[in-house]
């Protein structure tokens, strides 16, 4: 695994897919922009802001430390 992709990037999608989740509809679950959502699973954000990190992990139903590891 790349260490210059963001490992928060990285989490929050295999989390978003294994719950068959669109980009779009995690982002409007976490009431995140969708725009910011495909830059931290991308990369282009590797340290999204930590209410961010919490919004998304609480649409996901994973805890903060799930996405940072």
């Amino acid at each position: 695994m790349s260490k210059s992709k963001s490992t928060i990037g990285e989490n929050i999608r295999k989390y978003r897919l294994q719950k068959d989740m669109s980009q779009d509809r995690l982002s409007k679950l976490a009431d995140v922009a969708f725009h910011t959502i495909v830059k931290i699973e991308s990369g282009e954000t590797p340290n999204p802001t930590i209410e961010t990190v919490r919004k998304i992990a609480d649409a996901l139903g994973v805890s903060i430390d799930d996405l940072m590891k």
